[in-house]
């Protein structure tokens, strides 16, 4: 494999940001491979083993590194609360939906940790959240790639449409958040 190719860098970006739970690295994986320009099976595999070992590594963290990671927390009282209450409601399904929620998709494996889950059991149902994970956003985007590939040619063309759409996603995202977040 060439290292200086898309190919080889498009694995390499997939196995890093899956590891931080990223989803637009995962559609991309899925729209790369339907331009033949990445395996979709490599791709797609790459990203559930490093989403899997990422969310591991937040559960080892807060598990075994509490005192460490604890400062970092204080800015996060709400979004922890939130984990916590879709921790109580959900029980087990909570590993399966943080990983489609962003903004505490961090959080949830911490917040599992801290109260004491087994480590065994979170392994076991992360395998399976991970693959749910990876294959519904990748296999998605790699079966809508001619709509997602066309509406890049437009943005293209238009490039003022880019900075509208962003802001519209930031901005629903942000709103989602404190919404979810605040006091009733």
């Amino acid at each position: 494999m060439d290292f200086g190719s898309l190919e080889a860098w498009g694995y390499l970006a997939v196995a890093f940001f899956a590891f931080g739970g990223s989803l637009f690295i995962v559609a991309a994986a899925g729209v790369f491979s339907f331009m033949g320009k990445m395996d979709l099976t490599t791709a797609l595999s790459i990203a559930i083993v490093s989403n899997y070992l990422g969310d591991m590594f937040l559960f080892y963290l807060g598990k075994y590194q509490k005192k460490e990671i604890q400062p970092y927390f204080a800015k996060h009282k709400r979004k922890i609360a939130l984990a916590t209450l879709l921790l109580r409601k959900y029980g087990v399904w909570a590993i399966f939906i943080q990983k489609f929620l962003y903004g505490i998709k961090t959080l949830v494996p911490l917040t599992m940790a801290l109260s004491k889950y087994d480590f065994k059991k979170f392994g076991i149902y992360n395998v399976f959240a991970s693959i749910l994970f990876v294959l519904t956003i990748g296999l998605s985007a790699y079966y809508s790639s001619e709509a997602i590939i066309s509406m890049f040619s437009v943005i293209k063309e238009k490039p003022w449409i880019a900075p509208l759409i962003l802001f519209s996603v930031v901005g629903t995202v942000w709103y989602t958040m404190v919404y979810m977040t605040k006091k009733r």
